[in-house]
């Protein structure tokens, strides 16, 4: 079944369940990275076409709001959807979790996509779901994509992981 339909079957299910909001956080680590900078490098040709997949896995979703780290290589992995999307790329730092809480209030009932690394997309998706679940990825994973439906955060939340 393509992503796409998961999602949709997903929230469908969820939302039927459940009368409340439903907010979907779509969590990506950036594609592969060159080897060009070690503090910021930019994505390789296999992150570039990643990120092109990504665009192409999720073109068919209403998304309302994209946001990665300030590094090269998470804003180049999203720019691709964001400019099908007709959206900006907004910055926004995992270690202070009252912007992913913002995040959530402001696009309640919407699609957002985050851009992460390795060491923080999963906790960011342990924080939505409350569950202590997923640990970081390895340094050569890049191809996992979390879908994480969110009612309440850290309380009534799922979690389906597909790669792409």
């Amino acid at each position: 079944m393509k992503p796409i339909l998961i999602l949709f079957f997903l929230t469908l299910s969820f939302s039927q369940a459940n009368a409340q909001t439903v907010t979907t956080v779509i969590l990506v680590r950036h594609g592969e990275k060159s080897t060009d900078d070690p503090k910021d490098p930019e994505l390789s040709e296999a992150g570039k076409q990643r990120a092109q997949q990504l665009m192409k896995v999720l073109k068919e979703i209403k998304v309302d709001a994209i946001y990665a780290t300030p590094y090269k290589r998470t804003r180049n992995t999203v720019a691709p959807l964001a400019n099908a999307k007709g959206l900006t790329v907004s910055n926004y730092d995992p270690s202070k979790k009252e912007e992913i809480d913002q995040m959530l209030q402001k696009f309640a009932g919407g699609t957002i996509v985050i851009a992460g690394h390795s060491n923080t997309v999963p906790g960011l998706a342990n924080y939505l779901t409350g569950k202590n679940e997923l640990q970081n990825f390895d340094d050569t994973d890049y191809d996992n994509l979390l879908i994480v439906t969110v009612i309440e955060k850290g309380k009534t939340a799922k979690l389906v992981w597909l790669t792409y």
